[in-house]
């Protein structure tokens, strides 16, 4: 299994659009999106910095999608 590099919140919801989730809502700078077909929900926290690796790995887990999706 490939390991997960540097990942910043803006290529993570680039990733979660192209598979079919939609922006639920924003809470602060949280953003929370749905995937109708599957009602599997992701929440992304949108800041400069990259995401930890073990964030992103929940983060992908949670929405179903392996680290070769990204």
């Amino acid at each position: 299994m490939p390991k997960l590099g540097s990942v910043t919140p803006r290529h993570l919801i680039a990733l979660l659009k192209r598979k079919g989730f939609e922006l639920d809502h924003a809470t602060g700078s949280h953003y929370i999106f749905f995937h109708p077909a599957s009602k599997k929900r992701a929440m992304v926290a949108y800041h400069n910095k990259q995401l930890p690796k073990g964030t992103a790995h929940k983060i992908l887990k949670l929405a179903g999608l392996s680290e070769k999706d990204l």
